[in-house]
């Protein structure tokens, strides 16, 4: 106090005008997470898990509904899928699966562009791949087969907007890629617009909907497949995530999501099943 009164009044006054002025401005923060899973329903969120975190996954689709007690409300076919995600840094994450739709293992890479800042950058920004490989497909079915023909991929870009702590929304375009496909009935190249949405409904309870929409570059072209659209329920249970979940599609991994989907919510195939997360 001695030292500081004894310094002339207008160099004091200079300095602490100096100091203010130097001040860096208060950090913005970065908005929590828009989804409350690393999935909406069976596309994926633009949440990742943190940096040393493991996910150990277990999904299952039951079979089709509406045939009722001929398959036990689907019982009778059901389709699993277990596997793992580590986050490697805050904006990687990398994930290994197996299938018991054609004996599938799904690769996947998940990592961030940019994150919603609270009165600042208005969108988080999530680029996600997935490889799949075909281990169902038998060389005795299949002369001269080749493991590239096994290999299929979707890259996507995923925007999300927290608009409030109770809504979210996301649109992804995606780009799927097939190896091996049904000609005639099929592409080898692939474009959608997928979009998802999640409405808090409680502290522990949240309703999710998704729906991705096949985009035709071929003149004349009908695929045969349908557009998935999901609803879903998410429930916040401590240490994981519960996800129910109703689909017009069964198999889980995303090339299948998106480009084979046979259901149909208009008096088809509707499957029933859950995601369930578990973090370590």
């Amino acid at each position: 106090m001695f030292i500081f009164f004894t310094t002339g009044a207008l160099f004091a006054q200079d300095d602490l005008l100096n100091q203010l002025n130097n001040q860096s401005p208060t950090e913005k923060q970065i908005v929590p997470a828009a989804f409350k899973g690393l999935q909406i329903c069976n596309m994926q969120s633009t949440k990742l898990p943190a940096q040393g975190e493991w996910y150990m996954v277990v999904s299952h689709r039951f079979g089709d509904l509406t045939n009722g007690l001929d398959n036990f409300f689907g019982l009778d076919n059901a389709l699993t899928k277990i596997g793992g995600i580590y986050g490697a840094t805050n904006w990687l994450s990398l994930g290994a699966s197996r299938h018991t739709y054609n004996k599938l293992y799904e690769l996947t890479a998940k990592y961030k562009f940019a994150n919603q800042i609270e009165d600042g950058f208005p969108v988080t920004i999530v680029g996600y791949n997935t490889m799949d490989i075909n281990s169902e497909l038998k060389k005795a079915a299949n002369p001269g087969i080749k493991f590239t023909n096994r290999l299929a991929y979707t890259s996507q870009l995923i925007v999300s907007r927290k608009f409030s702590e109770s809504f979210s929304f996301e649109v992804a375009p995606i780009y799927l890629h097939k190896n091996l496909y049904e000609y005639g009935i099929d592409h080898k190249d692939q474009f959608f617009v997928g979009a998802g949405a999640r409405y808090k409904l409680s502290k522990r309870l949240s309703l999710n909907l998704e729906y991705a929409a096949r985009l035709e570059f071929v003149e004349g072209f009908v695929s045969p497949y349908q557009n998935p659209l999901s609803v879903g329920l998410d429930i916040e249970t401590g240490g994981h995530v519960f996800q129910l979940v109703f689909s017009n599609s069964q198999p889980m991994n995303d090339v299948a999501v998106f480009s084979n989907t046979t259901g149909n919510w208009n008096g088809g195939s509707i499957y029933f099943g859950f995601n369930m997360y578990r973090v370590f």
